[in-house]
């Protein structure tokens, strides 16, 4: 969550000196001992994220001057604050000329450098942002504008890379609120289409008597209403790449127009005479496994193979918690601007709180939750008092019989943070209270015994609602089975659904 200070001195003493104050402004510091030195932490293979970098201007390899030109070439945008025991307006204009954006004489008090460092970090972080929006709205987002540190997200994320150098149909597939959108407009921002329209349509959002009309267009008089001819979305995207996010829940009767509009590359605009040939990379989104809703006949099997030729899986918030940390400054940013708020950090025990969160409304109800918590703040720091509703659902779900709930895990439990159910093979000491141990299902008895199954289906049950906080479809899903089969079975072990706690970010609108 701190940021990450390049210190850059000759001098061992006065490095020290400031990565110690440093450090104590509570961000992180990274020491190096010369210009070459710091151009090899900043572009090695391995390089640390650096959000601001403190300069020695005199320096005997690689002078200050030199690492700006450097930087420059390198094209590293990272805010520069330049120091040097020389302070003559002469040193100050050509650091300013060569990219720095401030400037300091050693030996720079306290006071002095946490007012430099924190404006730098201010000003870098809401032209990141700028830049980060202006590229969204003008469809050249990349995948260095995807916020994440999660192994299993950089994984996915270079599998993208590679469907962006070619016009590849491409189907991604993931939980509402995971970013499959912002994935999508990376992959079109990073081929050779970037330039051309970027058309999102969100399929399941559209009456069923007018998605024709909206994906392939019709002519002036077509039906009643239509007063005037509308082009369609395959059209307006034309060059481009056209979006269809939640195609599962296209009717059947579009979906044979669809296929058509893929095999033929034409479309047939309703009431026109003759087909209109059409050029667009398709890019499909599906909060739901597709397969099952081909196997349920809700799905043409046709058309399924069609999209699914280059299938991407993006992983729920829950399963990368590393990328909590990173997306929590990536908001704050964002809203402290937007509200006009100076919340500078996010306690400890808070970011422990929403780490140790399972998120179902994945890094959406993530947004909502740090924008509800800068209006709430009156202070400078966020702290738990800032997540009403995330902490009581903890307490809820850790006062459920079980002992279900797992204390808030930290950062470096990685992927362990998924909330797996074990089963636990040694059963309690002879004698002992019957009861499942946190976080797992006891498959034998105090006595040593195999316990019943209809005893450990229901405690899983009871988890899986627990943990997906009511929703019952998610608990399903997560199952392996149909609704309508897990409320016959809540009603044949006698479970009360209504009474288990629920999500508020249940309403949150599907992506």
């Amino acid at each position: 969550m701190s940021e990450v200070v390049l210190i850059v001195d000759d001098d061992p003493v006065q490095r020290r000196l400031v990565e110690n104050m440093v450090r104590r402004f509570g961000y992180e510091a990274i020491a190096a001992e010369g210009g070459d030195a710091a151009m090899k932490v900043l572009s090695g293979p391995d390089a640390p994220r650096v959000d601001c970098l403190l300069l020695d201007l005199v320096m005997p390899d690689l002078d200050g001057l030199g690492v700006l030109a450097r930087m420059r070439e390198a094209a590293l945008n990272i805010p520069v604050i330049v120091q040097t025991a020389h302070g003559g307006i002469d040193n100050v204009v050509s650091a300013m000329r060569a990219g720095a954006i401030d400037f300091v004489v050693k030996p720079v008090g306290a006071e002095r450098l946490q007012v430099s460092l924190r404006n730098a970090l201010t000003t870098s972080a809401l032209e990141t942002e700028f830049l980060r929006l202006k590229r969204s709205r003008s469809g050249t987002l990349t995948f260095r504008d995807i916020i994440t540190a999660s192994p299993c997200m950089r994984a996915v994320l270079h599998t993208a890379e590679k469907a962006a150098s070619s016009a590849i149909p491409v189907l991604i597939d993931g939980e509402s609120g995971v970013g499959k959108e912002l994935i999508a407009r990376a992959i079109h921002g990073s081929g050779e289409r970037r330039a051309r329209p970027f058309v999102a349509v969100n399929c399941g959002a559209i009456p069923d008597n007018l998605v024709e009309s909206t994906l392939f267009g019709h002519e002036k008089g077509a039906f009643t209403g239509a007063t005037e001819r509308h082009i369609g979305k395959f059209a307006e995207a034309s060059g481009g790449t056209l979006f269809l996010d939640e195609v599962g829940e296209l009717p059947l009767g579009s979906q044979v127009k669809l296929l058509r509009a893929i095999q033929e590359g034409e479309v047939d605009p309703v009431g026109a005479r003759k087909p209109i040939k059409i050029d667009v990379r398709l890019i499909s989104a599906s909060n739901r496994v597709l397969m099952t809703a081909v196997k349920e006949g809700r799905f043409r099997e046709d058309l399924f193979y069609r999209l699914h030729v280059f299938p991407i899986t993006v992983p729920p918030l829950r399963e990368r918690p590393q990328d909590i940390p990173e997306l929590v400054r990536h908001f704050l940013v964002r809203f402290n601007a937007e509200e006009g708020k100076r919340i500078r950090t996010v306690t400890a025990d808070a970011l422990a709180l929403l780490v140790g969160y399972s998120w179902p409304g994945n890094v959406r109800q993530l947004e909502n939750a740090i924008f509800r918590a800068v209006v709430l703040a009156e202070h400078d720091e966020i702290g738990v008092g800032e997540f009403p509703q995330i902490a009581a659902q903890t307490q809820a779900i850790a006062a459920l019989p079980g002992s279900f709930g797992a204390p808030a895990p930290s950062i470096a439990a990685g992927a362990t943070l998924a909330g797996s159910l074990p089963l636990i093979l040694e059963g309690p000491a002879p004698g002992a209270r019957d009861s499942a141990p946190p976080g797992g299902v006891a498959v034998l008895d105090a006595v040593g015994q195999v316990r019943p199954l209809d005893e450990i289906e229901t405690e899983v049950i009871r988890f899986a609602i627990a943990h997906y906080h009511g929703q019952m479809s998610e608990v399903a899903r997560k199952l392996r089975i149909g609704r309508s089969t897990l409320y016959r079975k809540l009603k044949d072990l006698g479970l009360d659904y209504d009474t288990e706690p629920k999500s508020s970010a249940g309403t949150v609108a599907a992506e």
